[in-house]
């Protein structure tokens, strides 16, 4: 049975495995990071969880840019708990529970966070292969981000509630 909850400062090492299992050494965030960031948004991490088991998780800033620039991944002070755009950081589950539906279920939540928080939307990057994934959950591919972030060619990705929905 799965389950989402909020991460904090004790779940460090749990953070840091999730990610390492689930990104290139050149792209993944480190324990350092990870311990900046919850001493700075813990309140911007959802770790999803099969029974006990950690197995995913989700975070990311929320900033007034519209598009998320290489210096936010590590400097934890330009978060801006009142800015307009959560943005997604890391974004996995463990390798074993892939296809399972836990990845879709980790992003609805954090993108209902969002939206109960009043921000305008959501902004993350990612590689060409992912874009289509993205969109299901409604985001427009912006087109090749600024982001070298790991050497990569990435996307901005956004997903901006409507009027309707404020």
């Amino acid at each position: 049975m799965f389950s989402i909850r909020q991460a904090s400062a004790a779940d460090l090492d749990i953070l840091t495995d999730i990610e390492a299992a689930s990104f290139p050494p050149e792209e993944k965030a480190t324990r350092e990071s990870f311990e900046k960031r919850l001493a700075v948004f813990p309140d911007c991490f959802l770790i999803l969880c099969d029974g006990e088991r950690p197995i995913g998780l989700i975070d990311g800033m929320v900033t007034d840019q519209r598009t998320i620039s290489d210096d936010m991944f590590d400097d934890a002070g330009l978060h801006n708990p009142r800015g307009q755009w959560q943005s997604v950081f890391g974004f996995c589950v463990v390798p074993d529970m892939r296809g399972k539906g836990c990845a879709p279920a980790l992003m609805k939540a954090f993108i209902e966070k969002a939206r109960q928080e009043g921000r305008r939307g959501l902004i993350l990057t990612c590689k060409e292969p992912l874009i289509h994934y993205y969109e299901q959950f409604g985001y427009v591919n912006r087109g090749v981000s600024k982001s070298v972030h790991g050497g990569a060619v990435w996307y901005d990705m956004e997903l901006e509630f409507s009027r309707s929905e404020d």
